[in-house]
């Protein structure tokens, strides 16, 4: 069976990680994804995770570019926007991450590509929009994050402001920058017509915000967090953490009095709120003495056969190993040419007739230049002569 874009050709100009999330979750579903990068490479290729680089390739690199073949290409040269240019006209769909205007002034933007390919959808990402106040501001994850509004979300009352680990900004824009790609395709199978579609990160990532940001504008005053971290501070108690015998359990929105009842705790019998803002940290201290006598895995016994909302708090060597995990086949791997098994996070949904899978690795630099603009009809003394006058790097015949 075949990917559900399986037939989409994918011209993928972006770096770092919300394009390139973006394109690979195309590309796991099927659709050819052509990474034009520069001769040096696209930036993750040269920043990884931890500084780990099994043989010599990024980790954060790998992470990012399954399903891929990589053409490197010098777009500041007359020859390399040629390539683009033949390529786009039998591409279904072109993505860039680059500054805004950086594409028209390298003469490969919409309205030149539109007008070679009118079925072309093209999809541009940056930090802050293609135009506006901030249009010429970096654009970089904390940094919008910071600007977003969530750190105020996070951690308790008095401490630093703290922003989220993962890349929340780069993530959810791939994710609008996916789901915006393929809903312009069927609207062009529709109307035959191709269009420019803008996303970026700052406003993915307020649209990520919609119930808090919605609280604040209806009149829920700005979020105030609470003395004994909760970890939401619109929510009130029971809601959180509570530390166990021996590591951690979580509990949701659960009846205080119920809770109280099977954790052990008296004065609560009459409470039957799930969501109680009213002295909740006083509720939540009473709460964490009892929630120390037994163990994680204890407490998960007697809450889950109550039906109480509660889980236990995995590190990722607990989530590497959860049944649930490696029955919804999260944790995959494949073959790389240097790397060897390269171990990975799966897809997350399921294509009963259109399955989603793994069909290349992580493309080393300029793999495929020669097999992509063959196909383009470029001849092979043609690709040689670029490759000899550095307008692309051709791993298969860099040493011609």
């Amino acid at each position: 069976m075949s990917g559900a874009l399986t037939g989409v050709t994918v011209l993928d100009f972006t770096q770092l990680a919300q394009g390139p999330y973006a394109t690979q979750i195309l590309g796991d579903m099927g659709a050819e994804i052509i990474k034009i990068e520069p001769l040096n490479g696209d930036w993750m290729r040269n920043f990884a995770y931890v500084n780990l680089y099994p043989a010599g390739e990024s980790v954060s690199f790998l992470a990012f570019n399954r399903n891929k073949r990589s053409v490197a290409v010098n777009l500041k040269t007359p020859e390399g926007q040629e390539i683009v240019r033949r390529i786009a006209a039998r591409a279904d769909v072109a993505v860039e991450n680059f500054r805004p205007g950086v594409m028209e002034r390298l003469g490969i933007g919409y309205s030149t590509l539109a007008q070679i390919n009118p079925r072309l959808i093209f999809c541009s990402s940056s930090g802050f929009g293609a135009t506006g106040p901030y249009v010429n501001r970096p654009g970089q994850d904390l940094l919008i994050q910071s600007m977003a509004g969530g750190m105020v979300l996070n951690g308790k009352r008095g401490d630093f402001q703290m922003a989220t680990a993962v890349g929340l900004a780069d993530l959810v824009t791939g994710l609008h920058i996916a789901y915006s790609i393929s809903a312009a395709l069927f609207n062009r199978e529709r109307t035959g017509q191709g269009q420019a579609i803008e996303c970026n990160l700052y406003s993915s990532l307020l649209h990520l915000h919609q119930q808090e940001l919605t609280a604040y504008l209806n009149g829920g005053g700005i979020p105030e967090r609470s003395e004994t971290n909760m970890p939401n501070p619109y929510l009130g108690a029971p809601y959180g953490l509570f530390e166990t015998a021996d590591h951690y359990v979580a509990t949701a929105m659960n009846q205080v009095n119920k809770l109280a009842r099977l954790v052990g705790v008296p004065g609560f019998e009459t409470m039957d709120g799930n969501n109680v803002m009213e002295d909740r940290d006083d509720i939540r201290r009473a709460f964490m003495p009892a929630f120390r006598t037994r163990t994680t895995a204890e407490w998960l016994n007697i809450l889950l056969a109550e039906d109480i909302w509660c889980s236990p708090v995995y590190s990722f060597a607990e989530v590497e190993t959860d049944p649930q995990v490696l029955h919804n086949g999260m944790i995959t791997s494949y073959e790389h040419p240097t790397v060897g098994t390269v171990r990975a996070v799966g897809f997350p949904v399921n294509f009963l007739g259109t399955p989603a899978e793994i069909r290349r690795p992580a493309p080393l630099l300029g793999q495929h230049t020669a097999e992509v603009l063959g196909e383009f009809g470029y001849s092979p003394g043609e690709i040689r002569d670029l490759a000899q006058r550095r307008i692309v790097t051709a791993a298969e015949v860099s040493h011609a």
